[in-house]
């Protein structure tokens, strides 16, 4: 029992990482697609707008990961509800976008910055501390769909390696063992 714990610890364990290493390029090209529009924007149309400028470029960038997120990283636990899915998400995005750009804003407003690039570095400091609050709340709040409820699964090819992986090694644990006399007489 000890050990089908600690397999079943391990196997979470390994999918979790996963799930932060898939989170980690998702979130490395919605960075980009972020900051590049908004350097854009900023240094472009919105040359005054410097925070008008970050909600645009993390709007987009947004849009772009509920997509990623929702087929990829977290494809094991969509919601059935896509609609839910999509409001949780679009709020959670509303918090991270309202870090990173208040970061700006803060910068602007309250600390009276005017170069572009220092207020382009503070909306980058937003956004690294609204990507731990999302990734929390993608995980637990947005796709949340318990892995032990999932008999539709069989598609997930990482899913059925665990699987598998557990299913071997139980089977090999309930089969007899050879005494050390040697095998036994008929």
């Amino acid at each position: 029992m000890i050990s089908a714990l600690a397999d079943r610890i391990r196997g979470l364990a390994s999918l979790f990482w996963r799930e932060v290493a898939k989170f980690g390029a998702v979130g490395g090209v919605a960075f980009v697609i972020d900051n590049g529009l908004t350097y854009y924007l900023m240094h472009g149309p919105m040359t005054d707008s410097e925070a008008k400028a970050r909600f645009v470029g993390a709007t987009v960038a947004t849009v772009f990961s509920w997509i990623a997120n929702r087929f990829w990283t977290f494809r094991h636990r969509r919601q059935d509800n896509v609609v839910r899915e999509f409001v949780m998400f679009v709020i959670i995005n509303g918090i991270g976008i309202g870090i990173s750009t208040g970061f700006t804003a803060l910068a602007k407003y309250g600390l009276g910055v005017t170069d572009k690039n220092l207020l382009f570095f503070a909306g980058v400091v937003g956004i690294l501390v609204a990507t731990v609050v999302r990734f929390f709340a993608y995980r637990f709040l947005v796709f949340n769909k318990e892995l032990d409820q999932e008999p539709e699964f069989s598609h997930d090819h990482e899913l059925i390696e665990v699987h598998h992986h557990h299913a071997a090694r139980e089977a090999a644990r309930n089969e007899p063992q050879p005494s050390a006399e040697g095998p036994a007489k008929p």
